[in-house]
């Protein structure tokens, strides 16, 4: 539900450059703004992949929130549990979060090769990473091995990203696009078993949390500062007041992906039709 009591702007806009940004923890969000989640349920399905592994890698794994609630699902954790991240501050909260556990978390930059052995992995995780580095986790899976993420898809909330950038061009909302991403992944000689895709509904209720979302999410619009955007943060404030929610569309898909026994190139997979959460 949206606030109860209506406050300036101005002190919605202090508010929202005070969260702290570290980690993926979005509870701040609760009451400010809504995502519908895709129906796979990805850190629980992660549970289940963690329970039958015997060592593996979550890449890009944030402030380690996921992978944490994974483990914690799971009905026994692999005998070896690597993270790798690859912002400062994240690192730190992911290493005392995922310690207690057993996980080793590594600091990695994300366009960097992986500092690991080949075929090293027979589970290799990431949940919204930046950019899949596809022969990097062809690499470290061994034969046999799965490659199982959550990606973040096309045009994800860019009716948010185009209020303040403007249209953006053909090629840049095609970015992320599953189609690209599977053909990448067989170029590297993974072998997709599954691919599906979502798009799902977000309402931000106040200025707030859209501040606190683009300084959390820094590449949605890379350039954001209040006071570069104040008077379009204005303008929206307003709209939001008089009209009600500001509502965007993210875009998922989860990638279930295995680096053939046989080492032999992949085979086109499938793509599961996109629907809304229900």
């Amino acid at each position: 539900m949206p606030p109860k009591q209506r406050r300036s702007f101005e002190d919605l806009l202090a508010e929202g450059v005070a969260v702290p940004t570290e980690g993926w923890d979005f509870s701040w969000f609760e009451g400010r703004a809504t995502e519908e989640r895709p129906s796979w349920g990805y850190a629980v399905s992660l549970a289940g992949r963690l329970g039958g592994a015997t060592a593996a890698l979550d890449l890009q794994t944030g402030g380690g929130e996921v992978l944490d609630f994974a483990l914690g699902r799971a009905a026994k954790t692999p005998a070896l549990t690597v993270a790798t991240e690859g912002w400062a501050p994240n690192v730190a909260k992911a290493a005392a979060l995922l310690r207690p556990r057993g996980t080793v978390v590594v600091a990695a930059p994300e366009d960097a090769a992986l500092p690991f052995a080949d075929a090293g992995f027979d589970l290799v995780s990431s949940r919204h990473p930046v950019t899949p580095n596809w022969p990097e986790i062809a690499r470290v899976l061994e034969p046999g091995g799965t490659y199982f993420a959550q990606h973040v898809g096309p045009r994800s909330v860019f009716e948010l990203v185009e209020y303040f950038l403007g249209p953006l061009p053909p090629e840049q909302s095609a970015a992320r696009h599953p189609d690209r991403e599977r053909a990448d992944a067989e170029a590297a000689g993974l072998e997709i078993v599954d691919l599906r895709t979502e798009r799902l509904r977000i309402e931000f209720y106040d200025i707030a949390a859209v501040v606190h979302f683009l300084r959390k999410v820094i590449w949605m619009v890379p350039d954001f500062t209040v006071e570069a955007y104040e008077d379009r943060l204005r303008a929206l404030h307003e709209r939001i007041e008089a009209e009600g929610p500001f509502v965007a569309h993210s875009t998922r898909h989860l990638f279930d992906a295995r680096k053939p026994r046989n080492g032999q190139g992949a085979h086109p997979g499938r793509i599961a039709p996109a629907h809304s959460q229900v």
